[in-house]
């Protein structure tokens, strides 16, 4: 009876940190449970009296302030190390959405239900079908590449057509289009030349435009706006420099406030050195934008006790004294990129973006800015490299045989070709939902994730077309339809954040702060002056802290034993993904267990810990690529064709995630602990396998065949239909062995076994129809395929390089 009595309560109490009914609900329950059992079994008081004196102890809050969480409060004040002001604004920038339920260990569906996937306005899809669609038709990544430069057409139309002013207010000449929009614009563009869709996206993305339109002054809005909605003005923006990359918080440059001469008046200034390089645009740039340390040491700002303001943003013309545009630096695709760099260059105190109330706040201004480009720039480019990838590999697949079959039948060739159809299909479903997330803010979280996954997507399918289409990819020329993409790679992954720090400190880092429900709420109390108000404080957040944690582990360890089948899914989940939500419901209760725990073991050292910090926010950004898969497969029709991308996508995601989980159990300083946390998520070994060899045979062969997927991912991008052009090229070529239906292939197998003679093709082909193995009518469709054919797989060759 005493073991049974110890199951039920064991039961009770899991139900309890199940549903977490608040701490006097919880302790009547278990209190009024234990009674029960103890009648049913005299032994429970062994249980009943030390669980009764911890809820009494928990329930009286002078005791429990006194012996748990001020002790606790004084631990930690240690452990942690002292926020930065800049790792202060970096943490308060911006907002949270979908990624911090993932994070939470319980994901509210009913939320994820309500979340609809963004819409292009008739304006914006006007704008892709016609704008965008002849500008495409303008450009010639190749003709690029030769003048390292765009022509002065494409600049031109960029301008007249507004192009540079996507994100600009209508009332000041803009678009005024929202972030999907803005990304189908840019990742049409980039399938078609990465180099004009980074000259059209920088001035729409980390620029002077969406920080004047933030936090700018009204006069500065009228002055500047205009100008850059219509492309007489061309921003860049000074943010890097030698010694600052990503850690752009150690900018060296300077500004020292005070008084001087401006337009023949002596005014209130700033006296600016500075030294940027690697900045797009800058070449060609009409107006700067510039990031620097701000210093006031005569307190002309009108603040005696403060000299360092911090970062702070400035704008000023190109042409401005003392402002050096130097000469251009090669980035490896020909667009515009240079230093810029100034001494002793004064400029008035009103030229600080939004006056010099913003003084001191630029870096705040930065980061929360960043959203566009970390969440709409670079992914675009990276969906478009990935589609790209999909439909010219997936063709090229078909077409190219060796060993008398179509290389996309080659197993060791599948492997590559599923893994390019699930990225595709991957980005496009991740490009809709980080974009449907930024029309309710900036999430920083989010936007890393999206920064510094689609381009390793990107860096993994443009790997795999080089590697598919091989010799023919890597000669450079006006067939090669792989090349520019593959040149592309190092400034997707580098600009924005490098990839290896935005995975290893900005993903999990900001993550663990601005996603967890209490964290950086107590993390702002040990900080605060007044001591005893910050220590009521704290005990709330302690004691929802705590609830959290054990609750957490209450259902990892249910769902462990379960699979989670019995956990909440959406109302409107299917067949089919009903599982997926369930195993991500199973893994977001491992991430917050995992991430608590480390924040509990290591303290402020996990800050320095960035391989197990990576990890963990590997499990949250593959646990919020899942969602956008489940979001995008749930608004089309079901068919085989969608079911099997999707299939294999999560399955990569989950499988990754899981992966990532383990690597930081098997690497967790405390063995016992990673041996605990392990046993409560993978209790019976690891759940979620790779996919399997048939799912890649599955998706190495629809990568090959006109399906639903490779219809749908066509419209997102610019596919040529001129066969002198690369793409073009390839799929017209496609095109008519797609028209031939089984034709060719009949053909080609009885060519292959030597079932035909002839010393040529035409000989060859009279003699199939002799046979009965095509027909009259097929000899002309099938010699002009051939010559297609033939023609598809050359390379370019020169007189002279």
């Amino acid at each position: 009876m005493f073991l049974l009595s110890l199951v039920l309560f064991v039961a009770l109490l899991t139900v309890v940190l199940y549903y977490q009914p608040g701490l006097i609900v919880s302790s009547v329950a278990l209190i009024v449970g234990l009674f029960g059992l103890t009648y049913l079994s005299g032994a429970m008081w062994l249980i009943l009296i030390p669980v009764a004196a911890l809820l009494v102890l928990l329930n009286l809050t002078p005791v429990r302030r006194k012996l748990i969480t001020e002790p606790a409060y004084q631990f930690l004040q240690k452990a942690m190390p002292p926020m930065s002001v800049t790792e202060r604004e970096a943490m308060e920038a911006g907002t949270t959405w979908w990624e911090k339920d993932l994070f939470s260990g319980k994901p509210d569906w009913k939320k994820f239900v309500n979340i609809e996937l963004p819409q292009l306005s008739e304006k914006e899809q006007s704008f892709l079908d016609n704008e965008v669609e002849t500008f495409c038709g303008l450009i010639d990544e190749w003709q690029i590449f030769q003048d390292q430069d765009l022509s002065p057409e494409a600049w031109q139309f960029l301008k007249d057509k507004g192009f540079f002013g996507l994100i600009i207010p209508e009332a000041f000449g803009g678009k005024d289009f929202g972030p999907y929009a803005q990304s189908r614009i840019m990742s049409k563009i980039a399938s078609r030349s990465v180099t004009a869709a980074v000259t059209a996206m920088v001035p729409n993305s980390l620029g002077p435009g969406e920080l004047l339109m933030k936090y700018g002054t009204e006069e500065q809005k009228q002055h500047w706006l205009p100008g850059l909605a219509d492309g007489t003005e061309i921003p860049c923006f000074g943010l890097t420099g030698p010694e600052a990359g990503s850690d752009a918080g150690s900018i060296p440059d300077t500004g020292v406030v005070c008084k001087g001469e401006h337009e023949g008046k002596d005014v209130l200034g700033i006296r600016l050195s500075f030294s940027k390089r690697w900045i797009t645009l800058a070449p060609v740039a009409t107006v700067v934008g510039l990031a620097f340390k701000l210093r006031d040491p005569d307190g002309l700002l009108g603040d005696s006790d403060k000299i360092d303001y911090g970062i702070t943003c400035a704008l000023l013309p190109a042409t401005h004294p003392g402002v050096e545009i130097g000469r251009r630096h090669n980035p490896g695709s020909p667009f515009m990129n240079g230093p810029v760099k100034g001494t002793d260059v004064f400029i008035p105190v009103d030229w600080i973006i939004g006056g010099a109330a913003m003084a001191g706040k630029g870096w705040r201004m930065l980061i929360e800015c960043l959203g566009a480009g970390r969440g709409v720039s670079l992914p675009a480019l990276s969906t478009a490299s990935g589609e790209m990838s999909y439909l010219t590999v997936g063709a090229y697949s078909r077409i190219r045989r060796q060993f008398n079959m179509e290389i996309g039948k080659f197993e060791g060739v599948q492997e590559a070709t599923a893994e390019i159809a699930a990225n595709g299909y991957t980005l496009e479903a991740f490009r809709q939902l980080v974009t449907r997330g930024l029309d309710f803010g900036a999430p920083a979280v989010m936007t890393a994730m999206a920064k510094y996954h689609a381009t390793e997507m990107m860096r993994t399918s443009v790997g795999h077309a080089m590697d598919v289409v091989s010799g023919r990819a890597i000669q450079m020329g006006p067939r090669n339809f792989c090349v520019f993409a593959y040149r592309a790679l190092p400034v997707a992954i580098t600009v924005e954040g490098a990839n290896i720090l935005t995975r290893s400190l900005m993903i999990f880092g900001q993550g663990a702060m601005r996603c967890h429900p209490y964290l950086f709420d107590e993390v702002q109390t040990l900080q605060a002056s007044d001591k005893e108000a910050a220590l009521v404080e704290f005990d709330g957040l302690f004691m929802k802290h705590l609830g959290h944690v054990f609750g957490n582990i209450a259902r990892l360890k249910l769902f462990s034993f379960t699979r989670a089948k019995l956990s909440s899914v959406p109302v409107n989940a299917d067949d089919f993904s009903k599982v997926w939500y369930q195993r991500i419901n199973h893994l977001s209760a491992a991430l917050a267990v995992a991430a608590d725990v480390a924040l509990g073991v290591l303290g402020g050292d996990l800050k320095r810990r960035e391989l197990l910090s990576a990890r963990l926010g590997d499990v949250h950004s593959q646990l919020f690529i899942a969602c956008s898969l489940l979001k995008y497969h749930s608004v089309h029709p079901r068919t085989q064709e969608e079911d099997a991308h999707a299939e294999y996508a999560l399955t990569l995601a989950l499988h990754k995630a899981q992966q990532a989980l383990l690597d930081f159990y098997q690497n967790f300083p405390s063995r016992f602990i990673a041996w605990a946390i392990k046993a409560a998520t993978f209790p019976l070994g690891a759940h979620y396998s790779a996919p399997s060899d048939n799912s890649v045979r599955e998706l190495g062969n629809l990568i090959m065949d006109d399906n639903v997927v490779r219809q749908r991912l066509s419209e997102y991008v610019y596919v040529s239909r001129d066969p002198e052009d690369a793409v073009g090229r390839v799929e017209t070529t496609y095109q008519m062995l797609l028209a031939l239906g089984d034709v060719w292939q009949s053909f080609s197998r009885a060519q292959a076994k030597g079932e035909l003679t002839g010393a040529n093709i035409d000989e060859r082909l009279d003699d199939a129809v002799a046979k009965g193995i095509i027909q009259q009518a097929d000899i002309e469709p099938l010699k002009a395929y051939d010559a297609r054919r033939f023609d598809c797989l050359l390379t370019d060759h020169f007189d002279q390089l």
